[in-house]
């Protein structure tokens, strides 16, 4: 089995992805963690140094080879379907679930956030507002469902994204065993 989520920066891919894959008993990989060991530094170092272009074409390295052999519950970088090539090779190895929250919401989960190098500006909520009308359409031509976070708990988010995963027969619900006469 294979999930990929995508999603704006703070929409949880990262938190819930890790719980997710705990819940299905699977392995998680956060697609950044993978750059970051690659390039032995970090993103925003990287941003910094090497500029968004160059950024994107390892992102999209990763992504190529995550989808090759999918297997898992994997988190996408926010900005990873500004690509065609990802949004296909992510919707063609994965079953993809877009993380979606208002600006408004991912503002008050990022606003002290300094490791997010799009979001280092001098109106970050302006710049969430940015991004969101920019990317919200990829997220959903990429994705096969689209799960809300705004609110509720990673948890209640976890246990709708299963429910969600049993409902599109991802994932096999449990045997509840043999009912009463």
């Amino acid at each position: 089995m294979a999930v990929a989520l995508v999603g704006l920066p703070g929409a949880g891919k990262s938190a819930i992805g890790r719980r997710l894959a705990q819940r299905l008993q699977l392995p998680f990989v956060d697609s950044d963690h993978v750059i970051e060991d690659r390039i032995g530094c970090s993103i925003r170092d990287y941003f910094e140094r090497e500029g968004e272009a160059r950024f994107r074409d390892l992102e999209q390295a990763v992504i190529a080879e995550l989808a090759a052999a999918p297997h898992g519950v994997v988190a996408t970088g926010g900005g990873c379907v500004l690509r065609e090539a990802n949004r296909q090779a992510l919707r063609a190895g994965f079953h993809v679930l877009y993380l979606r929250s208002l600006p408004e919401d991912l503002f008050r989960r990022l606003r002290h956030d300094v490791k997010r190098p799009l979001l280092q500006v001098a109106d970050p909520l302006g710049r969430l507002r940015e991004l969101h009308d920019a990317r919200d359409p990829l997220y959903r031509e990429t994705a096969h469902e689209t799960v809300e976070t705004g609110r509720p708990s990673i948890s209640v988010v976890v246990n709708i994204i299963v429910m969600q995963l049993e409902l599109a027969g991802v994932v096999v619900p449990p045997d509840p065993g043999p009912l009463p006469d």
